[in-house]
């Protein structure tokens, strides 16, 4: 067995998710879309939901539900000069810690890690807190999300509209 098959059968490293999920942070933070989105594979998911403990995005409304697809027309909206909801754009800065390897299930390892996003805009600053959770696997040497779930800690409370992405 060669050691680029050893580490996919045994999955990422603690330390290499939490490098990877501080980097996708930075990407977010310095609104850097574009390679944000470039993190993720072609048939990645990007889901947040509207109740707690919410077993899957068919069963009710989610506040987020997003195909790759979506994911690049949220970029693209993000990216227009011509949002409203961004003007002006908002200043945010992530923390992500308390990452675990939740297990591997072939080339995907499961990882679950503590969320503080604090995004100001239109001098009022709001609070996010919550649980992410990741399938990352690894294509041509490079870590890639094919699903990112972000459970929020007010999931189910009344929210202003939400544009800036977990």
């Amino acid at each position: 067995m060669t050691a680029t098959a050893s580490k996919l059968a045994t999955g990422l490293s603690r330390s290499q998710c939490e490098d990877f999920l501080i980097h996708e942070a930075r990407l977010l933070d310095d609104a850097r879309f574009d390679e944000w989105l470039g993190l993720f594979t072609d048939k990645a998911h990007y889901w947040v939901p509207s109740v707690a403990n919410q077993e899957s995005p068919l069963d009710t409304v989610s506040l987020m539900y997003d195909d790759r697809r979506l994911l690049e027309t949220r970029v693209r909206r993000l990216a227009s000069p011509r949002i409203y909801s961004q003007e002006p754009r908002s200043r945010t800065s992530r923390m992500v810690t308390n990452v675990t390897v939740e297990g591997v299930d072939g080339a995907t390892t499961k990882v679950r890690s503590k969320f503080v996003l604090v995004e100001y805009r239109r001098e009022e600053q709001r609070l996010f807190a919550g649980t992410y959770w990741h399938d990352l696997v690894t294509t041509g040497g490079d870590i890639r999300i094919a699903f990112k779930r972000i459970d929020l800690v007010n999931c189910d409370a009344p929210m202003d509209g939400l544009v800036v992405p977990f």
